[in-house]
C-alpha cells in the first residue's frame, strides 16, 4: 500500500473484490456458469482488479479520461461505468476508432492516436484498459498522457504481459487470422480486432517509458489470467485448477497481465 497525496493507492481486498462480483453477477439473479465457476475456485479476473482500481480513482467530480474507450469504458461492466461516470464532472474519451462515437457515457471525445490529441482539457484520471498492447509510438503516447494528466493525477494501464501464451502467439501469426481465431475462442466481432505492438508490455518497458514522462510509479502488480478457454467450462476448469496448483507452489501462471498506476508528481 502507498500513500499518493490524500489517498491510497493499493491493491483491492478480496473483501472489495468480492463485493464487486456480487453488484457485477447478481445484479440481475444468479450469475451464469462462469462466473460461477469462478467464484466456486475464489478467482478474480485481472477486469475484476482492474476495475476496482478504477472505481477507487474516479471519485466525486473527477475529470476522467479514457483512452481507447470504443464503444463501452468496461465491456463486461457497463452498470460500472454508468455508475462512475456519473461520479464524473466531464468524461472524455480517445480512439482512433469510429466506435467512440457510440460511447454515450462521454461527454466528449476525440477521434485518433492519443499522441495527436489535441484537447487543453487535463484530467484528475486517465486510463488505458487493454491499449498499450496495441501503441506503436510508446515515447509519444505516454507523454500525452502524462501531459493529460493534472498535477497529483493519476494513470492506470491494463495490459497483457508480453510474454504471456496468448500475446506470443499475436506476435507470430499474421494479423488477418487474428479475428478468425479470437472469433473461435471468445466469439469476438472484426471490428473489435486491432493490431498489436507490444512495446509496453513488459514492467521494464512501462518503468522506463512512464519515467521518462516523468510519471512515478505507485502500483504495480501482474494478474493471473484464466479466461483463455472461459468459453469451454471443462477446460475453464482444467484452467482455474492449474491456476490453483501453481499459486500453492507460489509459481506464476503463465497467462497474465499487468496493472500499473502511475502518477503525475503535485509539483
Amino acid at each position: 500500500m502507498l500513500m499518493s497525496g490524500s489517498s491510497v493507492v493499493s491493491l483491492p481486498s478480496r473483501d472489495e473484490l468480492a463485493q464487486g462480483f456480487k453488484a457485477k453477477y447478481y445484479r440481475s439473479g444468479q450469475p451464469g456458469w462462469s462466473p460461477a465457476l469462478r467464484e466456486r475456485f475464489g478467482y478474480y479476473t485481472p477486469d475484476d482488479y482492474y476495475e476496482a482500481v478504477a472505481s477507487r480513482l474516479v471519485v466525486p467530480g473527477a475529470a476522467w479520461a479514457d483512452i481507447g474507450c470504443g464503444r463501452d469504458i468496461f465491456p463486461q461492466n457497463p452498470a460500472l461505468a454508468e455508475e462512475l461516470a456519473a461520479r464524473c464532472s466531464y468524461v472524455f474519451g480517445i480512439d482512433p476508432d469510429d466506435n467512440v462515437r457510440e460511447n454515450r457515457m462521454l461527454h466528449g471525445h476525440f477521434q485518433g492516436l492519443v499522441e495527436d490529441c489535441d484537447t487543453d482539457r487535463q484530467f484528475d484520471l486517465v486510463t488505458l484498459r487493454m491499449v498499450a498492447e496495441h501503441i506503436v509510438n510508446p515515447t509519444a503516447a505516454i507523454g500525452r498522457v502524462a501531459s493529460l494528466l493534472k498535477p497529483g493525477g493519476h494513470a492506470v494501464i491494463y495490459t497483457p504481459y508480453k510474454w504471456a501464451p496468448m500475446s506470443i502467439i499475436a506476435t507470430a501469426v499474421p494479423f488477418k487470422l487474428h479475428n478468425p481465431m479470437k472469433r473461435l475462442i471468445w466469439d469476438s466481432e472484426a471490428r473489435d480486432t486491432f493490431p498489436t505492438a507490444y512495446k509496453l508490455n513488459t514492467h521494464k518497458d512501462l518503468l522506463r517509458h512512464t519515467g521518462e514522462a516523468g510519471l512515478r510509479e505507485v502500483l504495480y502488480t501482474e494478474l493471473d489470467d484464466c479466461r483463455t478457454l472461459a468459453a469451454f467450462r471443462w477446460l475453464n476448469t482444467l484452467e482455474l485448477r492449474l491456476q490453483r496448483a501453481l499459486s500453492r507452489w507460489s509459481l506464476r501462471y503463465p497467462e497474465r497481465c499487468l496493472l500499473g498506476v502511475y502518477q503525475r508528481p503535485a509539483s
